[in-house]
């Protein structure tokens, strides 16, 4: 129905930027939110961003606000998340996430393979 495709990860020094993109393809037209996640090894999979669709409204987990940034690019299928001020805490694989409408379910998940982010001391 939806595939997504992360991009954008790699290792940078505390401190540093990143900007992580999620590419969506397949029944588009049925997205409507979407969602970064992350986990980091031997922990559990915890909500990073949101954003609504059309880009309108937006929320993140404490942990990381005022240093990232959701965006949303609808005519391009994709979304961004800007990270400034990385930190070592904020290590792990970036997951994407869309919430879309699909027959008999009304609506459902679908997850992307994730990109590697690894911040360095």
């Amino acid at each position: 129905q939806v595939q997504l495709v992360e991009s954008g990860g790699g290792l940078v020094q505390a401190g540093g930027s990143l900007r992580l993109s999620c590419k969506a393809s397949g029944n588009v037209d049925s997205i409507n939110e979407m969602t970064w996640y992350r986990q980091a090894p031997g922990k559990q999979r915890e909500f990073v961003a949101f954003i609504s669709k059309g880009g309108g409204s937006t929320d993140y987990t404490d942990d990381v606000k005022g240093r990232f940034t959701i965006s949303r690019d609808d005519a391009k299928h994709t979304i961004g998340l800007q990270m400034n001020n990385l930190k070592t805490e904020d290590t792990a694989v970036y997951f994407c996430n869309a919430r879309a409408a699909v027959p008999r379910k009304v609506w459902d998940e679908f997850w992307g393979q994730g990109t590697q982010v690894t911040v360095s001391s």
